[in-house]
């Protein structure tokens, strides 16, 4: 009976467990999701409609990835930004604008708040948008709140890409708004390709570069590299695509292509030539003798040790030669010469 007992409680536990992970869910949610959303109020919009009598029929609303906006110098331009709560308590969320640019790899990256409310950012665009007295807005729970703001172009404004964000920001948690700005003028698309060089060896070889925006608006480069060598034959790294990076006007990035099939042991000479919408084109050249790394290692040991024994030589060349010869001593000082002799003979006088 002992045995009878211990299986039935045996027997209980495992029905438990297994109704436990069956109740539980699958996919529990993320500690790191907000329970709000910001995003671009909805649009409207009118498009033919060619099965119908009328020309035109409105079409509804639209999702918009990002704002883009344009105007002249002096120019007030407003939007919304819509904010959702989909949780069961209020939030109250922060509104500022922030100026954008490029990180050192490429990366859009906008400029952390300074300042008290309003909290804008910089001195570019981000600073000319103003949510006016809703810079903190309070959403109830399961509640859509469309917040409106302005974008005020200063008179002065330089003509061209004024890249900015929309921050919505709440318990430490930040969502930002891309706003693409075009103000009105003469627009320049023009880059420059800086600081070609080969790093690395063998299938960790990659090229290494610098583009710079040299124009007014954003651009999307596309690059072809070719290679020469001066020995043998040499695979080129990927040909012509265009690179995952929008370079902002102003904005410097580094970038690097993979080379796989660089040589082991030769001089490269690679040629860059970036293009872009607009009629943006560079051209820049590096060179780079590349050498196996144990090769390398060896002729500096072979160059160490020929350095050694040539001052060693020299050392023992420099021992054995003979000293100077001694000077030949100077002759005695000849003194007074002495009185003539003078050898007597004959008779006295």
């Amino acid at each position: 009976m002992p045995v009878l007992h211990t299986l039935r409680r045996a027997g209980v536990v495992l029905l438990l467990a297994a109704t436990a992970l069956y109740a539980a869910p699958a996919h529990p949610a993320a500690a790191d999701e907000p329970g709000w959303t910001a995003e671009p109020a909805a649009g409207t919009a009118t498009a033919a409609r060619p099965d119908s009598t009328r020309p035109n029929y409105p079409r509804p609303y639209y999702p918009r990835p990002y704002y883009y906006m344009a105007g002249a110098p002096g120019s007030v331009l407003e939007d919304s930004l819509a904010l959702v709560n989909t949780t069961d308590r209020e939030r109250t969320i922060t509104l500022r604008g922030a100026d954008a640019y490029n990180t050192a790899d490429g990366a859009f990256a906008v400029r952390p708040a300074t300042g008290t409310a309003p909290a804008t950012t910089g001195s570019g665009a981000g600073s000319w948008i103003s949510f006016g007295t809703a810079t903190t807005v309070t959403v109830p729970p399961r509640t859509r709140a469309v917040v409106p703001f302005t974008l005020t172009v200063p008179p002065a404004s330089p003509p061209g890409d004024h890249p900015a964000a929309v921050i919505a920001t709440e318990g430490g948690h930040e969502v930002g708004v891309r706003v693409h700005l075009r103000v009105g003028g003469p627009t320049l698309a023009a880059l420059t390709v800086e600081d070609v060089t080969v790093r690395g060896r063998g299938a960790a070889a990659v090229v290494a570069y610098t583009l710079v925006n040299r124009g007014n608006v954003a651009l999307t480069p596309e690059l072809r590299i070719r290679a020469e060598a001066l020995i043998g034959a040499v695979s080129a790294p990927p040909r012509g695509r265009t690179l995952p990076v929008e370079l902002l006007p102003g904005q410097r990035v580094e970038l690097t292509e993979p080379w796989p099939g660089a040589p082991a042991l030769d001089r490269v000479r690679v040629t860059l030539t970036v293009t872009a919408p607009g009629g943006a084109r560079a051209v820049a050249t590096g060179s780079r003798w590349l050498v196996p790394r144990a090769l390398a290692g060896w002729t500096g040991a072979g160059l160490l040790a020929l350095g050694a024994a040539t001052a060693a030589a020299l050392y023992r060349v420099r021992g054995r030669r003979p000293g100077p010869e001694p000077a030949p001593e100077a002759p005695a000082a000849a003194g007074p010469a002495p009185a003539p002799h003078h050898e007597l003979t004959g008779a006295t006088r």
